[in-house]
């Protein structure tokens, strides 16, 4: 049996018969499946000819057992192979003999395969998010390419007039949209915006970036619990993000947010219906700003 077991760990002797032993399990699980296929054939009395199939299943069942027994003993000797791809010079730590006790290189690997895992996928978030640019979703939404912004401050907590400024000019741009600033806590603005006899919502500020948005009807209470629109709304925070320039967030965000101002006018795109399932199309496309019901924009 020495003989049979190589450097790194693997009994090829037990190697062998595992592999017979799956060509034997196959071999009995595919009995199983003729037996279920031919059913009841023979030209017994019906009584005969179900004991018969009976006898027969159960004797494929069995087989089926013994042999897949027999494997899981095999896999047990079979043994596992080490470790074995060196990293540049660190691949000595593998010969060290009180491996079981500091088990430095097989640590050193899984930390590697780790790093190459988290690199590959901050790549892919990094293309998704390079995709998302706002100045495409800003242009087709009315912002003229051909007007350069204003130079705006750099820091993150711009002055409370600043603020004040922005959202006076955004509300002067969307004579449906009225938009009531307030500050109960400090220099963080809450803004209540009412679009025009169909939605209220609460917009919370830090500064000049949106934390947080709550959609409700017209007619409802604000502090019951939030509905399908402000999960769009909160998506679409999501979606317009441009840290540099954060009075443009806050203009596309509300260019986004009057769209609904026809939730009960506009079909959706996809069906052509106004309803569904007792619902309008509550989804706005970020881009072009098309209705859509929500399962109709997949």
């Amino acid at each position: 049996m020495a003989d049979g077991v190589l450097s790194a760990g693997v009994n090829l002797e037990a190697f062998a018969q595992a592999i017979s032993a799956i060509q034997a399990l196959r071999s009995s699980v595919t009995r199983v499946f003729d037996c279920l296929k031919d059913g009841r054939r023979n030209k017994e009395a019906l009584e005969g000819r179900e004991k018969s199939f009976v006898s027969s299943f159960q004797e494929s069942l069995h087989s089926v057992s013994r042999d897949l027994g027999e494997l899981e003993r095999l896999s047990n000797l079979v043994g596992k192979p080490s470790e074995n791809h060196p990293l540049h010079n660190s691949g000595l730590l593998s010969l060290d003999p009180v491996q079981d006790k500091t088990p430095l290189y097989s640590q050193l690997l899984q930390a590697y395969k780790w790093s190459n895992k988290l690199q590959y996928h901050a790549g892919l978030a990094s293309g998704l998010l390079n995709q998302q640019s706002l100045k495409r979703s800003a242009n087709q939404m009315g912002v003229s390419a051909k007007r350069r912004p204003k130079a705006q401050p750099t820091t993150l907590v711009l002055p409370p007039q600043y603020v004040d400024d922005v959202i006076s000019r955004i509300d002067r741009m969307f004579p449906e949209m009225s938009i009531h600033l307030s500050r109960p806590n400090g220099t963080s603005a809450m803004l209540l915006v009412t679009l025009g006899k169909v939605l209220k919502v609460i917009v919370v500020m830090r500064s000049l970036f949106i934390d947080r948005t709550i959609v409700k009807g017209y007619h409802e209470n604000v502090y019951t619990d939030d509905g399908k629109v402000t999960d769009h709304a909160t998506t679409a925070l999501l979606h317009y993000q441009l840290p540099q320039m954060p009075d443009v967030v806050v203009r596309s965000f509300m260019t986004w947010l009057r769209s609904y101002i026809k939730l009960f006018q506009a079909p959706c795109q996809r069906c052509g219906r106004f309803l569904q399932d007792g619902l309008p199309p509550t989804w706005r496309d970020f881009r072009t700003l098309e209705a859509f019901h929500d399962t109709c924009r997949q």
